[in-house]
């Protein structure tokens, strides 16, 4: 694909280790389940796959659950959660759609969790909603946001739902592959993965558990992944996110170059009337959410378009259509989330990249600016 590619949140390129590790597998012929020599071929792909995929958790093999991505992954916590008897949740305000349905799904009574003009999680307001109310609580957390790419406090969030009884589920869709995770030190109860963030497939992610977490079964009829989920499993996608997660684990050194890219980028967007959101605390090294007062989202991401630059307008699960951020009004600037866009480096984005986006970025808010002049 020729152009500028900054929109690795949504969907990663796909690395070159995963098409070879997915190629190889469809040539193996057994199903994982058959005792005989081809089935313990096809095994063996999947199992060194859920060994690759724990280790960007810090976490054991026998954590992890594949299911069909990060959305599946996300409704199977909290659905086991529930199921263990947790009858109240608590919910970021900058949670993933998938996080935030089926939470509102559930029936259950819902306590939204604001966060900080920064983007970050509000503790004290945690701590508060968790002495407060009845019974322990299914809290969610995303450990780093899709848009802003704020990273949030997730260790001391699990210090305080942990010491009120409660169960923390963590979607780190986003932070997988981005920076280093170790999901015991973090207290998360699950968490959650999925291949196409990382440079795998679509169609493939993962349910981690860890050893307080019981997961249930939502579909039935089988006993694949130990019970968890009935369904022959998608060989050939398990095992290309397995060496996807080989990969971006060794490669984490990398997104030095995206900070540098971005960070050049944003200062020539400040200093041009640009807003960046989330910038005073810690975020992914790839990520920069930028808002232009006066300059709608849509329009800012058709005009790089067609300039060769690849961008988004908030997450990318809403059928193609561009809305006013949610996560950018949940921070308290409801003023700048119809002009926000989100850009995001990955794997093989480079410096050059980060340049010449920046140049058609600026270059269309020159054009912009001068035919708002002659229309005065």
């Amino acid at each position: 694909m020729s152009g500028v590619y900054l929109d690795y949140n949504a969907t990663a390129k796909v690395r070159p280790e995963a098409i070879a590790a997915l190629l190889r597998a469809l040539e193996l012929t057994g199903n994982p389940s058959s005792a005989h020599a081809a089935g313990r071929a096809a095994r063996a792909a999947v199992e060194t796959a859920r060994a690759e995929v724990a280790a960007l958790a810090s976490a054991p093999a026998a954590a992890v659950t594949f299911v069909s991505g990060g959305a599946e992954a996300n409704a199977l916590a909290m659905e086991s959660a529930m199921a263990s008897g947790f009858r109240r949740l608590v919910v970021g305000a900058v949670e993933h759609d998938t996080v935030r349905e089926t939470a509102l799904a559930s029936g259950l009574p819902v306590a939204i969790w604001p966060v900080n003009a920064d983007g970050a999680a509000d503790l004290a307001w945690l701590e508060h909603e968790l002495a407060a109310g009845e019974g322990p609580a299914l809290a969610c957390l995303m450990l780093a946001n899709n848009e802003t790419g704020v990273i949030q406090p997730v260790a001391e969030a699990a210090a305080l739902v942990r010491a009120a009884g409660g169960w923390l589920h963590v979607d780190a869709v986003q932070a997988a592959g981005k920076i280093a995770i170790d999901m015991a030190a973090l207290g998360a109860d699950t968490m959650t993965f999925s291949a196409h963030k990382i440079g795998g497939p679509q169609g493939v992610g993962a349910l981690l558990a860890g050893p307080r977490a019981i997961v249930v079964r939502r579909q039935h009829g089988g006993g694949q992944e130990r019970g968890r989920r009935a369904g022959t499993e998608n060989v050939p996608g398990i095992a290309a996110f397995g060496a996807a997660a080989r990969a971006a684990l060794a490669d984490l050194s990398r997104f030095a170059v995206d900070t540098a890219g971005r960070d050049a980028f944003e200062a020539a967007a400040v200093a041009a009337g640009a807003e960046v959101l989330g910038a005073a605390t810690p975020r992914l090294p790839q990520t920069s959410c930028l808002a232009m007062p006066g300059w709608a989202s849509e329009m800012q991401v058709i005009a790089l378009d067609l300039a060769g630059v690849c961008v988004s307008a908030g997450a990318a699960c809403s059928s193609g259509k561009v809305k006013a951020s949610p996560v950018v009004a949940a921070m308290g600037r409801a003023d700048l989330a119809p002009f926000s866009i989100r850009l995001s480096g990955g794997w093989a984005t480079t410096g050059a990249d980060w340049g010449r986006a920046a140049e058609a970025w600026l270059a269309l808010n020159e054009r912009r600016a001068a035919r708002r002049l002659e229309v005065a």
